[in-house]
């Protein structure tokens, strides 16, 4: 390739649970989570290890961009909120500290694939916690699944191939379905989202 051409523009990734960039849908609460398969499980620890190595990095990537796209959920962050500049952004020691919490938990729910009872309290957890003390709207767990799915197949591209892709876009799908369960079981009445 010439020093003129530049390279191809990566694949969009496949539609995501129902989100895309500035757009927001609230879908219905499917009956139950679709479980992984032994294969999808072993996709996910594998293509995770390479990621998991700069979680730190990765993690802050996710959630520039995250609030970059969807500013609106910088309100539930009140140390934050008020930062437009992903340079500032970064530099940010509650952004990185916020970011390694987000990635222990998915390293907790990758860790424990081979366990759902595990998987479950861990995410039912998360879910009340940010139901009840924090109260964010439940489709921005949705909304960040697709940002971080977005990352990670831009910067891991030989780990997060469509197929991989698909398959941690079954584990959000699932991760999303045991977050919202929980907020159903603390009462969470909240409908509307002003997630845009």
């Amino acid at each position: 390739m010439s020093r003129r051409e530049s390279p191809p523009p990566p694949s969009p990734p496949p539609p995501l649970l129902g989100v895309q960039r500035g757009e927001v849908q609230c879908d219905e609460r499917p009956e139950r989570a679709e479980p992984l398969s032994d294969a999808e499980r072993e996709i996910i620890q594998d293509s995770w290890g390479h990621v998991y190595k700069n979680c730190e990095d990765v993690g802050v990537s996710v959630l520039i961009r995250f609030f970059v796209n969807f500013p609106s959920a910088k309100q539930y962050f009140s140390q934050f909120q008020d930062m437009e500049d992903p340079e500032e952004m970064e530099r940010s020691s509650q952004l990185r500290h916020h970011a390694r919490r987000v990635m222990n938990a998915i390293n907790t729910v990758v860790e424990n694939l081979h366990d759902p009872e595990k998987v479950s309290s861990v995410l039912a957890l998360v879910g009340k916690a940010h139901a009840i003390k924090h109260q964010v709207e439940p489709i921005y767990f949705k909304i960040l699944s697709g940002v971080m799915l977005e990352v990670l197949s831009e910067d891991f591209p030989e780990f997060f191939t469509a197929e991989v892709q698909m398959v941690w876009a079954k584990l959000f799908g699932a991760v999303y379905w045991h977050v919202t369960g929980a907020y159903t079981e603390v009462g969470w009445l909240q409908v509307s989202s002003s997630a845009v």
